[in-house]
């Protein structure tokens, strides 16, 4: 019992993403670096736990020092170590995840913790993904400022490239529950930010919003390539990893549409062979096999998402967009799934369904604008947010 009156009972996931490949550039080594992280508390608590992922590294990674702290104007800065097994550095495997030790701390809904990483020697940066969102930034700096109220702004930059930190768990109330985000780019990017400021806005204070995300992603293949490794793992290895939420009570996948776009032919791109092309059955088959009997199995109900307008383009032609619509009426209609989130009627041009409707494209015809990607928060229906 809290001291709110409040009786917490089992954890739930109150923050999360994907790990995935992170992408290659001439530096993948890191040294003397902090990253600060700002999480955003859904739920009230009486402690926490931390994961964190070399799920994608091929070398272990020694977490220096993880803190964390209550982030406020009135709050005095009092960072807490987190600690695995009891000692302040956290050593995760190759390819591996660990969980820390449990830190006592009293959370109310609304408060924004720091979650402070510093890593003392060479570390492989190959764990991470990167995501945006109003919700979604971090910094990092040069040294070890972990504890430090104000990072120094001569040695500081932001990021939206999320290391090692995979999810937060909170030990709250019975009724609190996670709702899990699957897919690619699309929601790597805004919309499950503006989902879950949408839910307190709306007085949804019962869930969670957890995004498992990765852009580049396809259901069917990856790339093993240095060029398109940050695309990520398959939907085979990723879903079964992803879905490792604590709480989670259903799951939106809307993923497929880089198994569409992708391919252009071995003559113009050796990694992107037409042999990649699925059809439509293809990409139904595999989703109910990879994503569908899966999360059955864990007990979660599950709504597809439709797949956005991909007019204009560059890789669009007729052939494409028959697979995507032909795709979409099985989102829309299978009895496999719970329900629909139906994305695609959310931001197409009602006058021509195959475009983004006016303001709602970012300019590439793929990726929605900020404000579509609010449209596509706001169609979620309600029945998940209770």
């Amino acid at each position: 019992m809290s001291a709110t009156g409040k009786q917490f009972t089992k954890w739930v996931a109150c923050w999360g993403n994907a790990t995935s490949i992170t992408d290659r550039k001439e530096a993948v080594y890191a040294k003397d670096l902090t990253l600060r992280y700002p999480i955003r508390m859904c739920f009230n608590g009486s402690k926490l736990r931390f994961h964190f992922s070399n799920l994608t590294g091929t070398e272990p990674v020694t977490i220096s020092q993880a803190l964390v702290a209550k982030k406020g104007k009135n709050l005095a800065y009092t960072p807490i170590s987190i600690t695995f097994n009891g000692k302040v550095e956290g050593a995760i495997p190759a390819g591996q995840e660990i969980l820390s030790d449990e830190v006592n701390l009293d959370i109310v809904a609304g408060e924004t913790l720091d979650v402070s990483l510093y890593f003392a020697d060479f570390t492989q940066m190959n764990a991470g993904t990167l995501i945006t969102g109003p919700l979604s930034s971090g910094k990092f700096s040069y040294g070890n400022f972990a504890a430090n109220d104000e990072l120094p702004a001569n040695l500081t930059r932001n990021t939206n490239w999320f290391y090692f930190l995979n999810t937060v768990d909170v030990f709250t109330e019975e009724k609190n529950f996670a709702l899990v985000c699957y897919g690619d780019s699309i929601t790597a990017q805004d919309w499950p930010d503006y989902l879950s400021l949408r839910a307190e806005k709306e007085g949804f204070s019962n869930v969670s919003i957890i995004r498992r995300a990765v852009s580049g992603t396809r259901i069917l293949r990856q790339y093993d390539c240095i060029t398109y490794a940050a695309y990520g793992l398959k939907g085979a290895t990723r879903f079964p990893i992803e879905l490792n939420v604590a709480g989670a009570k259903s799951v939106i996948i809307q993923h497929g549409i880089n198994d569409i776009i992708h391919p252009v032919g071995s003559e113009v791109n050796p990694f992107r062979p037409w042999s990649d092309m699925p059809t439509t059955q293809d990409l139904i088959d595999s989703v109910e096999k990879l994503y569908i009997e899966h999360a059955r199995s864990l007990g979660l109900n599950v709504w597809s998402g439709t797949l956005l307008p991909i007019f204009g383009w560059r890789t669009y032609n007729e052939n494409r967009d028959v697979i995507r619509n032909e795709f979409n009426e099985w989102l829309r209609n299978s009895e496999k799934f719970d329900g629909c989130v139906d994305f695609d009627k959310a931001v197409q041009d009602p006058a021509d369904p195959k475009k983004f409707a006016t303001g709602f494209d970012s300019g590439d015809h793929l990726h929605p604008s900020a404000k579509a990607y609010e449209a596509m928060a706001e169609c979620v229906p309600e029945t998940l947010l209770k």
